[in-house]
């Protein structure tokens, strides 16, 4: 039982800690695009991830905030 223990725990550090980095290259990524003054491409895909998870119907999911926080903090009008 313990191993399994073990085993369930390991998986999920692994799997957080995997959260994490793609988290910090996400976000790596959206602050060079910005400094390099390509900020529309971060509004293009905010916008798309929220038609997308509209259209999925996931609308007070995770997700689904963190698309339409995106889409206001880095929208030009």
């Amino acid at each position: 039982m313990e191993t399994v223990l073990n085993l369930l725990l390991i998986r999920f550090g692994l799997i957080a800690a995997g959260l994490v980095v793609l988290g910090l290259v996400v976000f790596a990524v959206v602050v060079t695009l910005r400094r390099r003054g390509k900020g529309h491409h971060v509004t293009t895909a905010a916008r798309f991830a929220a038609r997308v998870l509209d259209e999925r119907g996931a609308r007070r999911g995770l997700g689904s905030r963190v698309a339409r926080e995106a889409l206001n903090r880095f929208d030009d009008r």
